[in-house]
């Protein structure tokens, strides 16, 4: 046969290299030196070096892989783990205002949900690659044609991308309302087929729970627009009516002050990240005037605040003096041709003619 350097190197039997080759392991070759025997140094050759050689590349290959994974996760837990923790915003003074510390400390929770589940898709898309990678090298090393097995893994893949178009899209969508943190568990959204609470979150489904206790099953793909209520901040609107005669002015003030006594109250305060403000009229009509009022409060809080800011101002208006409108009265009279029947009556029994 033909050495590196060109030379024809001949194989001899009952040599060295005529029985181990041109390149003789440790074993076959301390099995010749020993025995000088064709025989053990082919039996240790085909069943000893050769399976052993094999099991040692094999075992190298599955230590890297793993030392790899390893690190990547690392790699990963460190990145999702500042992903997760974010600094306040501080205003020029070097103040953190009250709004930014309640808005970080509701969304403190969902980025670490956010961290966690990106975090795990990521870990096990690297654990399918590296494994991959590993499993295909080590069935390269045992004598394996990899191209057919690629071949067909391809038209696999083909066939399943087609028969599940669906279920991809569902996993895209989903993966997609992770990285841009469309909504979360505990948000209130509207998903057009329902709105209600997020109980659950996966990649391809999301589980909502209306106000009448009904559980939805939405497939994420299916989701084509959706409204967020309680991220970041909610606000409370109040339109009251008054009279159309009334100052406004005066109204403006009775209900700011009604809104400034709720707002100093500690309980309260603490749901509202503003000073309550009167926006002023808001509709007009021949009979009313509708007054508008606004809260800004921490998510999913505005309904309370609002009741409450209704109550207030209802108070307030009605220790002014401030009478609400009344209803329009509708009289409801018979016609003409009724009204007269009963005296045609009397008429003809008077007469006693018909």
């Amino acid at each position: 046969m033909f050495h590196a350097t060109g030379f024809i190197i001949a194989q001899v039997p009952g040599t060295l290299t005529g029985n181990c080759g041109d390149n003789p392991g440790i074993a076959c070759r301390l099995a010749w030196d020993l025995s000088h025997s064709t025989t053990a140094a082919q039996l240790v050759k085909v069943y000893l070096a050769g399976p052993v050689s094999q099991a040692g590349r094999i075992a190298f290959i599955v230590v890297l892989a793993l030392f790899v994974r390893a690190i990547l996760h690392r790699l990963v837990n460190k990145i999702t783990e500042r992903a997760a923790t974010a600094s306040l915003p501080v205003s020029p003074n070097g103040r953190v205002h009250k709004a930014a510390v309640v808005i970080h400390a509701t969304g403190t929770e969902r980025r670490e949900q956010r961290a966690r589940a990106l975090g795990s898709i990521l870990r096990s898309a690297i654990s399918v690659m590296v494994f991959g990678i590993a499993a295909l090298t080590i069935l390269g090393i045992l004598g394996f044609n990899l191209a057919p097995l690629l071949a067909s893994t391809a038209v696999l893949g083909v066939a399943l991308g087609f028969g599940a178009q669906n279920l991809v899209r569902d996993y895209l969508a989903g993966l997609l309302m992770l990285v841009e943190d469309h909504y979360g568990v505990g948000d209130t959204i509207n998903a057009g087929v329902a709105t209600g609470t997020v109980e659950a979150m996966s990649l391809l489904t999301t589980r909502l729970r209306d106000v009448n206790g009904v559980v939805w099953h939405i497939r994420n793909g299916t989701i084509e627009a959706v409204g967020n209520e309680s991220q970041g901040w909610s606000r409370a609107v109040i339109d009251y009516p008054v009279p159309y005669g009334e100052d406004l002015t005066r109204i403006r003030a009775l209900m700011e002050r009604a809104a400034d006594s709720l707002y100093r109250e500690r309980g309260w305060k603490e749901l509202m990240l503003e000073k309550p403000e009167v926006w002023g009229a808001q509709e007009l009509s021949s009979k009313e005037v509708t007054m508008r009022l606004v809260a800004k409060t921490t998510p999913m809080r505005q309904w309370e605040v609002a009741r409450e800011l209704r109550a207030r101002v209802k108070s307030a208006l009605d220790a002014a003096g401030v009478q609400p409108t009344r209803p329009d009265t509708i009289v409801v009279s018979a016609p003409p041709a009724i009204a007269a029947a009963p005296a045609d009556d009397a008429e003809v029994a008077a007469r006693g003619t018909p």
